[in-house]
This record gives C-alpha cells, structure tokens and sequence, in this order.
C-alpha cells in the first residue's frame, strides 16, 4: 500500500484554503482581489498578501502568470493555443493535463490529471505533496506507456509546463504543445469540468485524514471510468 504524507498547514489557513477552492471552481478567472472580496463577503477579514500566498500554494496562481515572464525564464517556452475550431475526433488525438489543489482535514494534496478529449477517459494521474516539475512529467510518460502517444497535449502556462524537461520531452516525443491563454482557465474547460465534478459531488462532503492511494483513486477516478472507457481498455475485454 502506498502513503501519501498531506503538506502541512496551519488550520486556520486550510478553512480558507478550502474555501477559495470551492469559490474558483465555480468562478476560475477570479485574481487575489476578487478573493479578498469574497472573504469578506463572509466576514473573513484578511488582506491581499495572505491571500495571494495562499493561492500560489494551492497551484491557482498558475492561470495568472506575471506580465514579465522573460524575467522567470518561462516566456521562451510558452506555445499558442491549438485547440480552438479543432474537431477532435478520435481517443489520443488531445490529452489535456492540469493538477488541482485537494484538501485533506489536516493538510493537502495536489492531483495531477490527464484527460483524453475525446472519450473523456482519465488516462493517467497521481498525487504528491508538491508542486515539482518532474511529478507532472512523471504522470504524463506512464498514460502514454499504457495508452500510446497523444498527437496534441494542452496545458496552462504554470511552471510545470513551461520548464526544459517538459518541453524537451514532448518535443522529442514529436507531441504538439498547447497551452492555455494567459488568463483564460476555460481553455482547457474539459478538465476543469472533471476537477468541478469530483470535487463538488466526492472531495468537499467527504474531506477525512485518510491520505492512502486507494481512496485518492476513489475519489478521481469514480466519477469518470465507470462511464467512460478509453479504447485501449476496451479492446482488452
């Protein structure tokens, strides 16, 4: 059985944390203002600073990436967006790939995904304690070691994606590179549907210290496998 250590945090932080989450899934293009404002909304006092460090924590700052990013070593490896007017029609035609915050009662997790457009099918995912480059490059090499090589591979503009490894790889893969516009979290909406459906109806009512793979794998993946089947599963019934 593998474990997975949830990051610390103080619990004050987590009640926040929790509920900007469950106030991006439902408004994803809100910046550190808006958040402050709906804390407030709530009567939680609490400034822009305290905010913004927390959702970088969470991995949302990603689809709002500074003016400058020359000045981070990104803007060279940043792509256009390929997938809009595109027909998608068949399995590993586009993958698209995304990793969301998941709140553990005393700590949390972040979960990588890796949807196929066209069957809807999780082809690959994994959970880690850290927002490190190689976790998502990691998830990305497995689906493709058991369901083949995607033609198109779309993501944000985060620093898990506009790194050398993750460009280097699926250059010498020969996978065309998507990625989102700057600021515009609805470009990749298909994943962003499973992360709104496997946290309002499985992660936000069932919220518990367990962090082992098997109720992570529950969580993920219920909602989608059950219906949906990729045709490399379906052609080993």
């Amino acid at each position: 059985m593998q474990y997975y250590k949830p990051a610390v945090e103080d619990p004050a932080n987590l009640e926040l944390m929790r509920l900007m989450d469950e106030e991006y899934m439902e408004h994803p293009t809100k910046g550190v203002l808006g958040m402050v404002d709906f804390l407030r909304a709530m009567s939680i006092l609490t400034g822009p600073k305290r905010v913004r460090r927390l959702l970088r924590k969470m991995g949302i700052m990603a689809i709002y990436p500074k003016r400058n990013l020359s000045k981070l070593g990104l803007s060279k490896y940043i792509h256009p967006y390929r997938l809009r007017g595109l027909e998608v029609t068949h399995s590993n035609h586009v993958w698209c790939i995304d990793i969301t915050y998941i709140p553990m009662a005393k700590g949390f997790l972040y979960l990588t995904a890796i949807i196929d457009v066209y069957s809807r099918y999780i082809v690959g995912w994994d959970i880690h304690n850290t927002l490190d480059a190689e976790n998502s490059l990691n998830v990305l090499r497995k689906a493709i070691l058991v369901h083949g090589k995607p033609e198109i591979v779309n993501s944000d503009q985060g620093s898990q994606f506009t790194c050398p490894g993750w460009i280097a790889y699926l250059e010498s893969q020969e996978i065309t590179i998507s990625m989102d516009g700057k600021g515009r979290a609805l470009d990749n909406v298909w994943i962003e549907r499973f992360w709104r459906t496997l946290k309002q109806e499985y992660v936000y009512l069932k919220v518990s210290n367990k962090s082992c793979i098997c109720q992570v794998k529950y969580l993920s993946l219920k909602c989608y496998t059950k219906t949906n089947i990729h045709p490399t599963h379906a052609r080993q019934k």
